[in-house]
């Protein structure tokens, strides 16, 4: 009898969540409330005789990047958009989740998560299997170039083509999308990730200065660059690190074209993946993608300029979403709000 209690008592009041579980951040979106939760994937595992164990998560975790003791080691179990320790996945999820319910005690959320276009079927049902084992009543998975375009007001259900790059912190998605499918598309381990190693070594080389995360993280996200224009004043900033000769801290001025010349082989690869992706576009659909424009959303997409050295190479309108870091939580926000309009987007694994 209490079972039954329990079970009416928990679809009463189970919560429907959309989660960007990304390399780089977790969105959380809330179904009627929106937007509950955005911080790092990101996670401190305590030494605990021998064993490690996740004790802090998130924004705080990611506040102890090179400076935590010996005991406490700062991961990011996501990479590449795929789970790189299933154990600490699931307790980030549960951690998450509970910060956004309150507690998660009685009740079971249903999740809405995003895996990337070329994902495996072996990731897909480790994410699944992750989400449920941290306590979810049911999962469905989406690939996120689809909820990226939705986010971006694209008109996937539509006959004519829709084309995104969604550009996050460890993965690139590019797609074409009509008639709520994929047409064509890829993934690439070209992202934010690969742009903050590159400044890195780029300082390390020039300066002969040490940098660490967060400063390049600060450096990309200040004066980051596709290309410097003649017609914007160039920016720069000064950045603090050690000194390789000397071992003792240093401070630079870095300019925005270090930044532009740091990060231009990645920034060739990605215009080169784009342009297959146009190649391999049936004639119909590239008609509608060149008079329609491309829209660049992610993180990582607002690199200053990245959108006019795009639409200059590949001869096509290249647009910046609005609020490009929140497209994809926005796009799980509609697909919640709009379950039955959407719900052929959606998939299990098992």
């Amino acid at each position: 009898m209490f079972n039954k209690v329990l079970t009416k008592i928990n679809g009463f009041l189970a919560k429907d969540l959309g989660i960007d579980l990304g390399t780089a951040n977790v969105v959380i979106y809330e179904k009627g409330s929106g937007i509950k939760l955005n911080q790092p994937s990101t996670v401190a595992l305590l030494n605990n005789g021998g064993s490690s164990v996740p004790y802090l998560f998130g924004d705080v975790a990611k506040s102890m990047i090179g400076r935590s003791p010996a005991n406490i080691k700062i991961v990011r179990p996501m990479k590449d958009g795929a789970i790189a320790d299933f154990y600490v996945v699931e307790e980030m999820i549960r951690y998450f989740v509970s910060e956004v319910m309150g507690g998660w005690k009685l009740t079971r959320p249903n999740l809405v998560i995003c895996v990337p276009y070329d994902s495996t079927i072996t990731e897909r049902i480790a994410l699944q299997e992750a989400a449920l084992k941290a306590g979810a009543k049911d999962v469905f998975l989406v690939f996120e170039p689809i909820v990226a375009a939705i986010g971006a007001n694209l008109p996937i259900g539509d006959h004519s083509g829709s084309m995104v790059i969604d550009i996050g912190g460890g993965t690139s998605e590019i797609a074409v999308i009509s008639l709520s499918g994929i047409v064509t598309g890829k993934s690439l381990k070209i992202a934010g990730d690969k742009f903050t190693d590159a400044i890195i070594k780029y300082v390390k080389t020039k300066f002969n200065l040490l940098i660490g995360l967060s400063t390049a993280e600060m450096t990309k996200e200040k004066i980051g660059s596709a290309y410097v224009s003649k017609n914007e004043p160039e920016r720069s900033i000064t950045i603090t690190g050690r000194d390789i000769a000397t071992g003792i801290p240093k401070s630079i001025e870095i300019r925005e074209e270090d930044i532009t010349i740091a990060i231009s082989d990645l920034i060739v690869e990605l215009v080169r993946a784009v342009k297959d992706v146009l190649d391999s576009v049936p004639p119909e659909l590239s008609s509608d993608i060149h008079e329609r424009g491309i829209i660049l959303t992610g993180g990582s997409s607002q690199i200053r300029n990245l959108d006019k050295v795009l639409s200059d190479i590949i001869d096509c309108p290249v647009f910046l979403a609005q609020t490009p870091l929140l497209c994809v939580a926005k796009g799980l926000g509609k697909i919640l709000d709009n379950f039955n309009l959407y719900s052929n987007v959606l998939f299990k694994q098992f």
